[in-house]
């Protein structure tokens, strides 16, 4: 499971319509909906300036939300409309969806190097690049991986690892439908450059 999933903080909104919103604005409160999950959809307003720190982070859209209101339970949701002012290009509104443990989600999972000091690679001085530190995948609300692991132990320099030689949980599948790079190990930068004068030489020839 996932390690921590972060909560949003949010309050009650008991009114709805145009004159709700609008008031909550004028307080600095983005008016919100909660809906999904078989229930009634639940009118919220979100502190404007903690929403907006919530934005700035990234991903907002695809990130598993731990929603808290006073005097309700706790329940998972993800957002899934942020409305801006076309202007200001700030929040003015936002949609979250109630999640069951059954509802496929895409979320970015970290990804874990392990067993660096068993790659004959990395002891031969070659250094791990790492193209994509979390991968997007589609995952159950339910059973939400903490990370997925690449194993390094006998990888060589020149090797490069590829999305589809990583064991993922059970239930995950890529979002993107192609055998992307996670990462590769590149030669020492004195390697590289003798490589280089070598093949400037022979061109010479």
């Amino acid at each position: 499971m996932a390690g921590e999933i972060p909560d949003l903080i949010a309050e009650a909104r008991t009114g709805t319509g145009k004159g709700a919103a609008r008031q909550a604005r004028r307080e600095q409160l983005v008016p919100g909906i909660v809906y999904g999950g078989g229930i009634d959809p639940q009118p919220i307003n979100i502190k404007y300036n903690y929403l907006l720190t919530k934005l700035r982070k990234g991903r907002f859209l695809s990130t598993l939300f731990n929603l808290k209101v006073e005097g309700q339970e706790d329940v998972r949701v993800i957002c899934r409309a942020v409305q801006r002012d076309v202007v200001k290009d700030l929040p003015t509104h936002v949609d979250l969806m109630r999640l069951r443990r059954t509802s496929r989600i895409n979320l970015f999972i970290h990804v874990n190097f392990d067993n660096a000091d068993k790659a004959p690679g990395i002891k031969r001085g070659g250094t791990l690049t790492i193209v994509r530190p979390e991968v997007e995948l589609e995952v159950t609300a339910g059973d939400i991986p903490d990370h997925i692991t690449v194993d390094l132990t006998g990888k060589n320099i020149g090797d490069v690892i590829h999305i589809n030689d990583i064991e993922l949980p059970a239930g995950a599948k890529p979002t993107i439908n192609r055998n992307f790079v996670i990462a590769n190990i590149a030669a020492p930068s004195g390697l590289r450059s003798s490589d280089n004068e070598e093949a400037g030489d022979e061109a010479e020839a």
